[in-house]
């Protein structure tokens, strides 16, 4: 920002250990308030004339270092009226934040932001909301506010302000969270730019996001950078990370809601693998890959050529002793072996040929390329995996649905895991999606104006090195007997695990007074091994209202 005025009066040392106190400038009486009172995370407020400012946008970034966050927002304000406004910044923020810094553009008197605790936070947000008749503010009751000193926004011009501040994270053990206040209303429209730099001293095993869509980059094992996904720029709520430490194998953490009837609650189970596993030594397990392509008429063009590549880059990215196998199908399925071949510079070079030569035209059969994919034989001590590619409904063959999810749930003798990819707008998405759900795999979506190669490519990127596989997850007793404390599970069947990948599961758990207590046994590293957690639950809260939201909207999904 290259004309922001002068640094906040208010600056705090700090030390990554240090309790951050709440912070209040002394000296402050009590003004009356601006003609324009702008609340980013929600709206602008006229408390003298009807609303003027607009609010064009947000963007945030944060350092978290250790447990301590530091969020600079940057507000982008613009004036549509041929007169001067003056404004000023209400910012609810967590709780134990400090002020580091507030600025803005143009010369005005010095700038100033006051940190208000929680309790008067509320008597604020009350009393905006007695003048105005608008009683958005009060869902950020329990925060504590940041109010700046008044700044002016000119007649048909913009103004950029920033706030920075700075907290200690809430931590669970190894998991740390961090909570950015917004506003859950429908209504909000302003684009938000987030992105997130974590750096700690520990292997960072993963990070979530449970209230918004985020990628995620690492640069190391205690470095990841994280953004919020700009289809995401608009939507709602609070913006919410998890990040969990890990160790040399699988690191677990749990967060509760309580139900209000005192009969259990919601639950989100965050678990995670290292990034690489600690034992040089160990390998993780080959991959047998098949690729199933369809080639019908629908895909002529610009597609089927994007598939092509894809194809070709997958073979390639094989590693040495893992193997594959190529299907392309229309009205009907051509193999291009009978089993899975192992990858050299041969099978590389036939594999290219044959693909090069694939065209499109026809219906398309999904229900016997499916068969024909499942059935062939198993490469031993691989783990099996199907990347199925479709652009549109079953129109020759078996076209029942039932017909299509049962090949994959009942005639899949080798357990192969079945990624499915539906391109364009003319596919049956839930029919994929359980293919995916029931087979621990995954499914993506490609839409019209996307590339279907780098999205293939990318699922594919993911899969490398398989570490947890065939993982079930049991709830016992302290003396590991068997036990039904949880329910409706999300997922009901858990997913292969790969390196550096996450485990997100919701449920609901049922009279636990002693806590939840999990095992998951699996095949780690290829070889079973068996992990055991404990979470007590005296720390679920209803601040976690996002669980039983998160919860229920992929049950109804």
């Amino acid at each position: 920002m290259s004309r922001l005025t002068r640094p906040l009066l208010l600056t705090l040392a700090l030390h990554p250990a240090a309790r951050l106190p709440a912070q209040t400038l002394s000296g402050e009486t009590p003004r009356p308030w601006a003609a324009n009172i702008v609340v980013p995370q929600c709206r602008s407020f006229g408390t003298t004339h009807p609303d003027a400012l607009h609010i064009a946008g947000v963007d945030v970034q944060v350092s978290i270092v250790e447990q301590v966050a530091t969020t600079t927002m940057d507000i982008r304000l613009t004036n549509p009226t041929s007169r001067r406004l003056e404004a000023e910044l209400l910012v609810p923020v967590p709780d134990g934040a400090a002020v580091r810094g507030f600025a803005f553009d143009g010369a005005a008197s010095q700038p100033t932001a006051q940190l208000l605790p929680a309790d008067e936070a509320r008597r604020t947000y009350e009393a905006i909301v007695a003048q105005i008749k608008d009683p958005a503010l009060l869902e950020f009751v329990g925060c504590n506010l940041v109010r700046s000193s008044v700044f002016p926004v000119e007649a048909g011009g913009a103004q950029r302000v920033r706030l920075t501040y700075e907290h200690l994270l809430s931590a669970d053990g190894d998991r740390m969270d961090y909570v950015l206040p917004r506003s859950e209303a429908l209504g909000q429209v302003t684009p938000w730019n987030v992105s997130v730099q974590i750096k700690s001293a520990r292997p960072i095993s993963t990070v979530y996001s449970p209230s918004h869509p985020v990628d995620t980059r690492r640069s190391g094992d205690g470095a990841v950078t994280v953004n919020l996904q700009k289809t995401a720029a608009t939507e709602p709520g609070s913006f919410r990370l998890s990040c969990l430490k890990g160790g040399s194998g699988v690191s677990a953490s749990l967060m509760a809601y309580p139900d209000a009837k005192g009969d259990g609650g919601y639950f989100l189970l965050l678990a995670g693998l290292p990034e690489k596993p600690a034992n040089a030594d160990a390998k993780p397990m080959k991959r047998e890959v098949t690729l199933v392509i369809d080639r019908s008429g629908s895909m002529s063009g610009e597609k089927i050529e994007q598939v092509k590549e894809a194809a070709k880059q997958i073979v390639g990215a094989l590693d040495e002793g893992e193997s594959f196998n190529i299907y392309i199908y229309n009205d009907g399925v051509q193999a291009f072996s009978p089993a899975a071949v192992a990858k050299s510079s041969g099978t590389v070079k036939l594999a290219s040929g044959f693909i090069e030569a694939v065209t499109a035209n026809g219906g398309t059969n999904i229900h016997d390329a499916l068969l024909q994919a499942l059935s062939q034989p198993a490469t031993p001590d691989t783990v099996p995996l199907v990347l199925f590619m479709t652009d549109g409904l079953p129109t020759v063959g078996n076209t029942s649905e039932m017909a299509i999810r049962n090949v994959a749930m009942q005639s899949n003798p080798h357990q192969r895991r079945i990624f499915t990819f539906g391109v364009g707008y003319d596919v049956n998405a839930p029919l994929l999606q359980k293919i995916s759900d029931e087979t621990r795999a995954a499914s993506t979506f490609v839409l019209p104006d996307e590339d279907v190669e780098v999205k293939v490519a990318g699922v594919f990127k993911r899969l490398q090195g398989p570490v947890l596989t065939g993982a079930q997850l049991t709830t016992t007793t302290a003396d590991n007997a068997k036990t039904v404390a949880v329910m409706d599970l999300i997922p009901d069947k858990l997913p292969d695990l790969f390196e550096g990948d996450q485990l997100v599961l919701l449920g609901r758990y049922l009279h636990a007074d002693a806590g939840l207590r999990f095992t998951l046994n699996g095949a780690f590293m290829g070889q079973p091994r068996t992990f055991a957690f404990t979470f007590p639950l005296e720390k679920a809260t209803t601040r976690n209202a996002f669980i039983p939201r998160l919860w229920a909207s992929r049950r109804i999904a």
